[in-house]
């Protein structure tokens, strides 16, 4: 079985760690021939591109980068793009061709539509291309992308079911195209995370900081000025709360401003880019995970937190739902009312009981659900049945 995956770019995210996750997995099984497209990697956000060479070490030419495949829209490029995925995929020959991100999905379908072969076409959902976060415009020109994209698409894989309501709501797609997969990652460095108070120290956090954290991109729609406000608010009866904000992004001076106007200077800890293999040593000394996000299908840093214990503050956006489940590993706030979060926030603070009940229950709930190796089955699975339907029809029309 050869499969083809596209995507974006390889910067350090969710979605492109999802992606080289199950590429890593799926090597791993010995029917499947894996090849990996990607655009450049532009951005502060950090690169993946060095692991997914790594990944590729024993065939370095199944890993191919189009420096035309941009996210910002370029008509030029994206025609480019386009002609060269349409070249490259008639040569590869792929019964699978797995694409992810907004615009490798629209342009990766489309290719494999025109290169002619019996190709099965999935998109991966990792986060809405389309919603009420941006304008009415953006929203009918990227609708009609995916309804038009969809034409050409055989699956549809979700990492949350609030991705597959968004899509059939929208008109895109029918139910039985849908089949939500967990965004699957290492458990055990969560599951060991500790109290590292060495990083602590690097961080200037003493022992009886109350941590909140906060995994993502310093980006538009993570909503770290919503957190930053919501902290603002608690200060006053938790004066030992600190915010920590794991990542880094093209909002960062913004949001360093923000800090700085409301006085918080000292209090709110911007920790840069931290490797993903890093990533459970900083949750390992948080007291909870703050994630006020606006968009995102299910953020991976939900399930990381929990994994280590750690309970969740959440706004109620996509799929956080799905994982965060409200009064038994966290809290679901409605988006956007920072004075509910605070609340909760400070109920946290306040109640180690309570934060320890919420922690182990999503642990619990964690590990059942978000390993790489259930991640892997499970897609490989839907591709082995896609796969003998495909026969079946071509057996049929003989």
């Amino acid at each position: 079985m050869r499969v083809t995956h596209i995507i974006t770019r390889l910067v350090i995210g969710g979605a492109q760690e999802n992606t080289l996750a199950t590429i890593r997995g799926l090597r791993l099984k010995p029917d499947v021939e894996i090849k990996l497209i990607a655009g450049p990697t532009i951005g502060p956000e950090g690169s993946l591109e060095a692991e997914a060479r790594n990944i590729f070490s024993d065939q370095p030419a199944n890993f191919t980068i189009f420096p035309e495949l941009v996210r910002p829209v370029h008509p030029l490029k994206d025609f480019i793009a386009l002609s060269k995925l349409e070249k490259l995929l008639r040569e590869q020959k792929p019964d699978i061709v797995h694409t992810h991100s907004g615009k490798a999905g629209i342009l990766g379908r489309l290719a494999a539509k025109r290169a002619g072969t019996p190709t099965i076409v999935i998109h991966h959902i990792h986060g809405p291309s389309f919603g009420n976060f941006q304008g009415a415009f953006a929203n009918l020109v990227f609708t009609a992308a995916e309804k038009y994209a969809a034409k050409v698409t055989d699956h549809f894989f979700c990492s949350a079911s609030a991705m597959t309501q968004l899509y059939l709501a929208a008109g895109i797609g029918q139910p039985e195209m849908f089949t939500r997969i967990f965004s699957g990652f290492d458990l055990q460095p969560f599951l060991n995370a500790k109290n590292d108070p060495a990083l602590r120290l690097k961080l200037g956090l003493a022992e009886n900081h109350f941590v909140i954290g906060k995994i993502g991109r310093l980006f538009q729609l993570k909503g770290h000025a919503d957190l930053i406000t919501a902290f603002a608010k608690i200060l006053p009866n938790v004066p030992h709360a600190r915010l920590l904000l794991v990542g880094d992004g093209a909002l960062r001076s913004d949001l360093e401003s923000q800090v700085r106007r409301l006085g918080l200077n000292g209090k709110v800890i911007f920790s840069g880019l931290v490797p993903p293999s890093e990533v459970a040593r900083y949750v390992g000394i948080m007291d909870c995970l703050a994630h006020l996000s606006y968009r995102e299908a299910l953020s991976r840093a939900l399930p990381q937190a929990l994994a280590a214990g750690k309970p969740v503050v959440a706004y109620d956006f996509d799929g956080a739902n799905e994982v965060c489940l409200d009064n038994q590993s966290g809290f679901i706030v409605p988006t956007g009312d920072t004075a509910a979060a605070a609340q909760k926030l400070l109920q946290l603070a306040h109640d180690p009981a309570l934060r320890q009940r919420l922690g182990q229950a999503g642990a619990s709930f964690v590990k059942d659900n978000f390993s790489i190796e259930k991640m892997v089955n499970d897609q490989y699975t839907i591709y082995q049945k896609l796969a003998a339907e495909r026969g079946r029809a071509r057996d049929l029309s003989l």
